[in-house]
């Protein structure tokens, strides 16, 4: 059994795309949120999203990158790349072999889809583009990465909607904790703030119809009323300690337990009791060897809408018994929005932060916690807080539950 640690990370979010930005904004509690400016929204109902600003296509992309890959791609892409370069890994020195990518989303090539139908609706079938399904598929983030950075290891996409990242990273995480690969690198990423993306979800009633960005995505809050889209990306590079040790890599932080259910109890929402989401809680903490008590931070799914919040706080208590009360819980989906399928990808890198800098992130936005919420939400303002041991949550449509624990790394 090999221990896994984190020697690095890249992240493209609506609150920064660079280590310390994001960092910067966690500490903040800046929020991410503003208007829809990726297409006219006003037919919708929803007017507010998380957007990625200011995204530095130069650093890795050249025109053509734009027209061959949708947004999705080039936003993994970005952040492997970032991962890459903060881990120091040098593809010449290692064994590309056993160097594998497990990057998932919850959508694919939303945008691509979209205009392609129209294209197809307007001018016929003969009129689709070439790269029409090689763009929009969901697995070509993890295969793009893949070439870009000669990875010739496992290379998976794993797709559980929300859950997607989280589920990843505890793949990959088992991936070489057996002993089949030394490095992978793992996450999410998704661009779905799309016409027909925004179109489908509000349709669902899932996304708020707030016009407020500080009243728009307020988990755990009484009058909350919806998730607010995000998009980007969030990967780590994950690596054997061995392996790190030997190539002398800066080690960020361990991932000691992984745990993954079902509910199988509706296509959309959680059992309202949270009985599968402390399931998956139990089982990362089993593997990880730790008592509740151990715990001194989790990063809820938390997205912000009715059934989500109540139930998830639910699940907590049922996972964490008498040390519930003591656990410092917030939602980073308060600042970023909800990246669907890169969720647990940001969330795990803004658990990884937390425990680095011994803080936790806020809860912003929240002014009256709902009465069935009852764990101890950190609101508003981040909070210094020693502890070794949190768990990040992700909770997906299909009832898909993941949870990762990680471990604050001390030099040993």
């Amino acid at each position: 059994m090999n221990r896994v640690v984190i020697t690095g990370y890249g992240v493209a979010s609506p609150i920064g795309n660079d280590a310390q930005t994001f960092l910067e904004s966690l500490k903040e509690g800046k929020n991410g949120i503003g208007p829809i400016t990726k297409f006219d929204a006003s037919e919708t109902g929803v007017t507010l999203a998380a957007e990625v600003k200011e995204f530095p296509f130069d650093k890795y992309f050249i025109k053509k990158d734009g027209k061959r890959m949708d947004l999705f791609s080039l936003y993994g892409i970005y952040a492997a790349m970032e991962a890459v370069e903060m881990s120091g890994i040098d593809k010449d020195t290692i064994d590309v072999d056993r160097f594998g990518v497990m990057v998932g989303s919850g959508i694919g090539g939303l945008q691509t889809i979209q205009d392609q139908v129209i294209r197809m609706h307007d001018k016929g079938p003969q009129r689709v583009g070439p790269l029409f399904i090689p763009m929009s598929i969901a697995n070509m983030a993890a295969g793009n990465i893949a070439l870009r950075v000669g990875a010739k290891g496992i290379c998976t996409a794993v797709v559980t909607a929300c859950a997607s990242a989280t589920h990843s990273i505890g793949e990959a995480f088992r991936n070489i904790k057996h002993g089949y690969s030394d490095i992978i690198l793992a996450g999410g990423t998704e661009a779905s703030i799309t016409e027909i993306g925004i179109s489908g979800f509000s349709s669902l009633t899932a996304l708020s119809h707030a016009t407020d960005k500080d009243r728009a995505s307020i988990p755990f809050d009484k009058d909350r009323n919806g998730f607010v889209m995000g998009e980007g990306a969030g990967i780590f590079v994950l690596e054997s300690l061995e392996h790190a040790q030997k190539r002398g890599a800066a080690i960020l932080g361990e991932v000691v337990g992984y745990g993954a259910n079902c509910d199988a109890y509706h296509m959309t929402s959680p059992t309202p009791d949270g009985s599968g989401a402390a399931k998956a809680m139990k089982l990362a903490m089993e593997e990880a060897g730790i008592t509740p008590e151990q715990v001194g931070y989790i990063n809820a799914h938390g997205t912000s809408t009715p059934t989500n919040d109540s139930a998830e706080s639910k699940a907590i208590e049922r996972a964490m018994g008498e040390a519930a009360k003591d656990i410092r819980v917030s939602s980073t989906k308060s600042m970023t929005g909800h990246l669907l399928g890169a969720a647990g990808g940001i969330e795990g890198i803004a658990t990884l932060n937390a425990l680095q800098h011994q803080f936790i992130p806020p809860t912003i936005g929240l002014q009256e916690q709902d009465e069935e919420v009852t764990v101890r939400v950190v609101a508003n303002n981040s909070e210094s807080h020693t502890f070794d041991y949190a768990l990040s949550n992700s909770l997906g449509f299909g009832g898909h539950n993941a949870v990762i624990c990680l471990k604050r790394w001390e030099d040993q």
